[in-house]
């Protein structure tokens, strides 16, 4: 009897232990379909919204305009939306057309850069080159009408390059777009940037740094057989651009002759450059430019990248630089690399990092190989604690204040 009542009691218990388990894995498929439900209603909110933002792009008040243009620029920024967008590229791609034709210099400036991200969202693959042919004349007509919008010729430089990188599958675009980008910022090489001329007005110069930005990003994708022809033209005179008053300008034209020397290198391991003495007496100069009338924080940002390019023209080596986003992380150690790294961080901005992880374009550039697929688990084990981020901070602290009191120290013996 007693024999019997302990099996009973114990068969209640797995029964209760089961339902017990029955109910928890109901709760726990109930809490994953609403978020699925709750994913699924956000997602269609966000279509809606752009749905509404790309209407209103042809609307006939020009703020209204503008201000859809700006929601999509921040939307194609921040999320992959290729399925969505694909079904409506050309009805967008004629709503910027229009804004590029009719708009003014505020309003042609955020249309190419919409362009750019619509480039970016549609890949490498035909609808990307569509959208490219499609526009490629009238941003080439924008950037050399000197009569057009500095802030339009500027994102029209920008938009010329990514556009070409990204979407670009005939070589005969490539050529034509380096062409048209050399003929901007070849005025600055034609003479002598530092002094006075009203050729380089401030605004021009700006317009210079953009066109050259382009050109070298546009030359990471060039054969062998065009970059002889652009070192043996172009190493020259690139260095008449680092005596620029613009440091922007400066700087570009610093990573731009690294980038040179780079492909040199890769064709020809014992490239030879004959004005590599003058060329690394002028950048060690910029190295240790201690000027005061040039603003402190130029002077500091100039000097760390022309260390960066000296020690790569001297020693062959470039500085490596870690990019960390999720799980991930991405090894910069070329400036090929470097140049369209920053390029994609210029366009897309804080959501450079979610493409990174999202964007087959950009995994594909950077040999990611494809998107991992992570579950909620993984995501939140991947997150520190607040606690952990407040002692990790707590010692880079200590050790910040311990290495500069050192030096503190070691300047008070000198005085």
């Amino acid at each position: 009897m007693e024999s019997q009542a302990s099996d009973d009691d114990a068969a209640s218990e797995v029964l209760s232990h089961y339902s017990s388990a029955s109910e928890n894995a109901s709760v726990a498929e109930e809490v994953t379909g609403s978020e699925a439900v709750d994913e699924q209603a956000q997602q269609e909110e966000v279509e809606d919204k752009l749905k509404e933002c790309i209407d209103n792009v042809m609307d006939k008040s020009a703020k209204t305009r503008q201000v859809a243009l700006e929601s999509l620029r921040l939307a194609f920024s921040s999320k992959t939306l290729f399925d969505f967008l694909v079904e409506r590229r050309l009805t967008l791609t004629d709503s910027l057309e229009k804004c590029l034709k009719k708009g003014k210099g505020e309003e042609q400036s955020l249309a190419a850069t919409v362009l750019t991200l619509l480039c970016l969202q549609m890949g490498s693959g035909p609808e990307g080159e569509e959208v490219f042919r499609s526009l490629k004349p009238l941003l080439i007509t924008i950037l050399t009408d000197s009569s057009a919008s500095p802030v339009a010729r500027q994102s029209c430089a920008t938009a010329l390059g990514m556009c070409c990188y990204t979407a670009a599958a005939d070589m005969e675009d490539l050529v034509s777009c380096l062409v048209c980008l050399e003929s901007i910022f070849g005025s600055s090489c034609s003479e002598d940037p530092g002094l006075p001329s009203s050729h380089h007005s401030p605004l021009l110069q700006v317009l210079h740094c953009h066109a050259l930005q382009s050109w070298s990003l546009l030359l990471t994708i060039c054969p062998a057989t065009q970059i002889k022809k652009i070192l043996d033209y172009h190493l020259p005179k690139l260095p008449l651009l680092l005596l620029s008053d613009n440091v922007n300008l400066r700087i570009v034209a610093g990573e731009t002759i690294a980038l040179l020397f780079e492909l040199a290198r890769d064709m020809e391991e014992d490239f030879f450059y004959e004005d590599t003495d003058l060329l690394c007496t002028k950048l060690k100069a910029l190295a240790t430019d201690s000027n005061k009338y040039r603003a402190k924080t130029d002077r500091r940002k100039q000097r760390s990248i022309f260390r960066d390019v000296l020690h790569f023209i001297e020693n062959g080596e470039c500085h490596e630089e870690t990019i960390k986003f999720g799980l991930e992380c991405m090894y910069v150690d070329s400036w090929a690399r470097r140049r369209a790294y920053n390029a994609f961080k210029e366009t897309l901005g804080s959501g450079v990092r979610h493409h990174l992880q999202n964007n087959e374009l950009l995994r594909d550039i950077f040999e990611l190989g494809p998107p991992l697929v992570l579950d909620a688990a993984a995501i939140k084990a991947s997150k520190i604690s607040r606690f952990e981020k407040h002692l990790y901070n707590s010692a880079a602290f200590k050790a910040r204040t311990k290495a500069r009191s050192r030096v503190r120290d070691k300047r008070a013996d000198v005085l």
